[in-house]
């Protein structure tokens, strides 16, 4: 069932117990892999909430090493799907799927999506990559589960994804927040207007971190409402955590999923409200239970319960990871912190990349960003006006003075897929 409002409005007290048998059981299960078996070695059980939390933390280094299927806790036989996450060094993670698995994801992808507004009656269109990537297939199953007629369209040639929304009449579209402001450039040079000429009400955007000032500029360009999604390809994929009709902070499915956000120095566990790491462990999963795992992802636990009445604790936007931070001459930056500014001035385009690099041994942050074409037409500001304007948000928001470039519009390459927006000229790109 898409809508399971009897799990969905437990009481906090029912659902504390049933995470706390769900977590027992996970603990028997996981040490039938050799994983767990070496990482939990002398460890004798685990009987509440503070034994569990004892346990040692599951890494993206652990999922690496037991390549390929050291973590496995079911028969080969079993498992009938495997994704993978990217990755650009040594083994990549792969997480395994029996049948029941990947119908408990599509359960979690529907219930999401009915949460947020979707109907047997839309027509969703999923400008997502399919393949070892989760985002695509995890939404497809979930919308057919819902009933919903799906076009598995996937990403690229934006022409033709607005020729398919506007005869196919699509209501409900899942897109990368990066192409969604692409695809509004080509809407605008094609003179269509998406309120206008398409049907679309309801936007999923999610698989990369962006800001709320992006999520609204979202929904202002295609006159929707637009939900933000959570998930990794170690939980699955999408569908940890979901936003209801408030958008006040995203569910995660607590049924399915224990969280804890620790702090990512000591790994301390922290208390609701405070903002840190979130720590993930699979309640439910046959072929691959991961305990505890590190996601590297910051953001808090949002106080108090949702005004829509669901029990499951909200956790707050995703603020950028532990392991992204730009350390500028002392000063602890995150990229997020410089597309919220950016979004905010008027006449910035949607397309911007962040440069650090070395200048007699001060650390200089270069930021480039494309300036919005349909804004110069009909306004009398002028590069330079702009450019002042970005210049001191972005001094009040960072503490430091950055060097701007305001480019023309299509100055900047139009990256594919997860863009990246920061390239670290000390190192790697990030």
């Amino acid at each position: 069932m898409f809508w399971e409002k009897e799990i969905e409005y437990l009481n906090r007290e029912d659902l504390d117990n049933l995470i706390l048998i769900r977590i027992k059981d996970v603990w028997e299960r996981c040490k039938r892999s050799d994983l767990y078996k070496k990482k939990y070695a002398g460890i004798e059980g685990v009987h509440n909430f503070d034994d569990f939390r004892r346990l040692p933390f599951t890494t993206k280094q652990d999922l690496r090493d037991s390549f390929p299927y050291g973590d496995l806790t079911v028969n080969l036989d079993d498992v009938v799907r495997m994704h993978s996450s990217s990755g650009t060094t040594g083994n990549p993670t792969v997480i395994f799927h029996t049948k029941n698995d990947l119908n408990e994801w599509s359960n979690l992808l529907a219930r999401s999506m009915y949460m947020a507004g979707v109907r047997k009656s839309d027509i969703f269109q999923n400008i997502m990559g399919y393949g070892l990537f989760t985002g695509g297939l995890g939404f497809h199953y979930g919308a057919e589960k819902l009933g919903t007629m799906v076009i598995p369209i996937a990403t690229g040639n934006s022409k033709r994804q607005i020729w398919f929304m506007q005869q196919m009449k699509t209501t409900v579209v899942h897109f990368l927040p990066s192409y969604a402001l692409r695809l509004a450039m080509v809407f605008d040079e094609e003179n269509i207007d998406p309120k206008r000429d398409t049907n679309l009400r309801i936007g999923m955007i999610g698989a990369e971190p962006h800001s709320e000032e992006t999520r609204r500029k979202i929904e202002s360009l295609y006159g929707i409402k637009a939900f933000n999604s959570y998930g990794l390809s170690e939980m699955n994929g999408p569908g940890v955590a979901f936003e209801c009709e408030y958008q006040s902070g995203m569910h995660l499915w607590e049924d399915n999923y224990y969280m804890e956000i620790v702090d990512p120095e000591s790994g301390e566990v922290l208390p609701d409200g405070e903002w840190g790491e979130l720590v993930l462990t699979t309640l439910k999963r046959e072929a691959m239970p991961i305990v505890r795992y590190r996601t590297r992802d910051l953001t808090r636990i949002i106080p108090g319960q949702c005004k829509c009445g669901r029990t499951h604790r909200r956790i707050d936007r995703i603020k950028g990871r532990s392991d992204d931070m730009l350390i500028i001459n002392g000063v602890n930056i995150f990229p997020m912190q410089i597309e919220k500014t950016l979004m905010q001035v008027d006449g910035i385009g949607t397309n911007y990349v962040i440069e650090v690099k070395k200048d007699k041994f001060l650390d200089k942050i270069n930021i480039k960003a494309e300036l919005d074409s349909a804004f110069l037409k009909n306004n009398k500001s002028s590069p330079d006006m702009i450019k002042c304007k970005v210049m001191e948000c972005l001094k009040s928001e960072l503490g430091v003075n950055p060097i701007v470039d305001l480019l023309d519009p299509g100055s900047l390459p139009d990256q594919q897929g997860k863009v990246n927006r920061v390239v670290d000229l000390r190192g790697d790109v990030i």
